[in-house]
């Protein structure tokens, strides 16, 4: 630093200049009363050189001056200044030495006291956004926020994740400016972004569903960006509306034979039965609707219990040959009844599992069996095989009892397939049956009892050409026998 841009140059500077003027002030007159009273050369000449010794020891005496001004004034000053640049680069320790106890001490220790303020405050806000961060990772929700231009300036893991993915998509308004938003997100943040206010809506991403709440950014009244928390409700909207589909198929499948009951009770009751055979014919229809609705209300209480996991299975060794056999021989009757050929392929090799609910697994073969029966028609064959799957211990696949039962029927198209284990599937447009159909329940139910034998069960059909259902039944489950 140069001298004369420090306190103690300009000081110095100004003693120099403020003994320069005096000497030249008491020159300008002394020079003159020494020439006039002096008239020896000698004596005059003395006086002169005192005069000139008596200026440097005056210019000595100011440069001393300035140096001790230095060592008194300017090195605290500059302790100081290098104290701030430290705390500037983040030091927040840094404190300066209070070698007085006048004004620069105490300009000493009020910039301690600042200092150590500064660091209490910084800790602080360090604790505090390590704080928020920490709520932020652990948020399961996605969080992002945006700035006026719609950039984004911060965003938890999931939220990072969210607008990766959302972002590799194709939106039809590619043009916008707001390059950093999402396309599903541009319309609710231009409303946040205008109208200042908070604002909440449901969006659809492909086959998801997303619940989002934006809230406006503002600093000095004005809108500076805007943070937007996601939640993927997909699996909320699919249970809500499954249960709105559940409330009006159980109202219409209950509906039915109610009516059914109060009109031919009625018809009974106003006399409208002529005959012995009229009233046995309508006695008759009133108790096929009333086992209809029992056959419903248990379903509906063997299928809650199931996905409440209370199901209790009576595990023990398990003959499949033999249970397949017998649910055959039950369905032989009603298949030579419709014309229809039942047929039993088992191989040599015993199909046995070490542990099953034989009762369980009956009620999926009835139930599959009745289904196909109800959806094959006349001259047409029903095929139930089995054969033993080997295990593979490379794919840490366990061996497995492989049962199909195949029917002709008229198939399901293809778009169904993945809801036919759905409840009350039957009251689905492309597969209505008839009033003498099941309860809906039936594949629901059947997939509960083959998942909780741990075991797979899947279809392929083709319209025109039938079905297939095939059931993979672990020989060895790790269950404990009960």
């Amino acid at each position: 630093m140069k001298l004369w841009r420090s306190v103690v140059g300009k000081l110095w500077m100004t003693i120099i200049v403020l003994v320069a003027v005096v000497l030249l002030i008491l020159g300008m007159f002394l020079l003159q009363y020494i020439d006039v009273n002096f008239r020896d050369n000698t004596t005059s000449h003395q006086v002169k050189v005192l005069f000139v010794v008596t200026g440097i020891i005056g210019f000595l005496l100011s440069t001393f001056f300035a140096f001790f001004l230095s060592s008194k004034i300017t090195q605290p000053l500059i302790e100081m200044k290098k104290a701030a640049a430290s705390i500037s680069m983040g030091n927040y320790r840094t404190r300066v030495p209070i070698r007085s106890l006048d004004e620069i001490g105490d300009l000493a220790h009020a910039f301690n006291r600042m200092a150590g303020d500064l660091d209490s405050l910084i800790k602080d806000l360090n604790h505090e956004k390590d704080h928020l961060s920490s709520i932020l990772r652990s948020m399961s929700d996605a969080v992002v926020t945006f700035d006026a231009e719609g950039k984004i300036t911060m965003s938890n893991p999931p939220g990072e994740k969210l607008m990766e993915k959302w972002n590799r998509l194709d939106w039809e308004d590619e043009e916008s400016q707001l390059t950093g938003v999402p396309g599903p997100l541009r319309d609710l943040y231009s409303r946040v972004i205008f109208d200042g206010i908070d604002s909440s809506s449901k969006i659809n991403v492909r086959n998801g569903v997303w619940s989002v709440v934006m809230a406006p950014l503002k600093s000095d009244e004005s809108v500076r960006g805007a943070v937007a928390v996601m939640r993927d409700v997909t699996e909320e909207f699919k249970l809500e509306k499954l249960r709105r589909d559940f409330v009006a198929n159980v109202s219409h499948e209950i509906r039915t034979p109610l009516s059914m009951l109060q009109g031919y009770s009625e018809a009974i009751l106003d006399g409208f039965a002529d005959s012995p055979e009229e009233r046995d014919e309508l006695v008759q229809v009133i108790h096929d609707e009333s086992v209809r609705m029992g056959r419903l209300v248990k379903d509906l209480l063997d299928l809650a219990r199931m996905e409440a996991g209370h199901t209790e299975l009576k595990l023990m060794p398990c003959d499949i040959d033999s249970l397949v056999r017998r649910v055959h021989r039950k369905f032989q009757t009603f298949a030579k009844e419709r014309d229809i050929r039942l047929i039993c392929e088992l191989p040599e090799q015993p199909l046995f599992m070490e542990s099953a609910d034989e009762d369980r697994l009956e009620q999926v073969l009835t139930n599959l069996l009745d289904n196909a029966l109800r959806h094959t028609p006349s001259g047409a064959a029903i095929t139930v095989s089995g054969q033993v799957r080997a295990a593979e211990p490379e794919r840490s696949e366990p061996a497995y009892v492989e049962l199909h039962i195949k029917d002709e029927g008229e198939g399901i198209p293809a778009e169904d397939l993945p809801y036919i284990f759905e409840r009350f599937y039957k009251a689905d447009k492309s597969r209505k049956r008839g009033s003498s159909g099941g309860t809906g329940l039936g594949l629901a139910i059947v997939k509960n009892i083959v998942e909780s034998h741990e075991g797979h069960i899947h279809v392929d059909s083709f319209l025109g050409k039938g079905t297939t259902f095939t059931l993979l039944l672990p020989v060895d489950s790790h269950r404990q026998v009960s």
